[in-house]
């Protein structure tokens, strides 16, 4: 079981990893006016998906 510590370094690394992924697609969205392919979107969202998971308790999840 992993420790509060190592949880927040772990929600902090892969939210560091998701804000650079968005930032680089919102970048080609307003400036290169081109849209993200959509596997990059479906992963990108698994990724959230994963850290919700780390920071939500299961029994929060089970409630919505």
């Amino acid at each position: 079981m992993a420790t509060a510590k190592e949880k927040k370094q772990q929600v902090k690394g892969s939210l560091k990893i998701l804000r650079s992924e968005l930032r680089k697609m919102h970048l080609g969205v307003t400036e290169e006016l081109t849209l993200p392919e959509p596997n990059d979107v479906k992963n990108l969202m698994t990724q959230m998906e994963e850290l919700l998971a780390v920071i939500e308790p299961k029994s929060s999840r089970k409630k919505k």
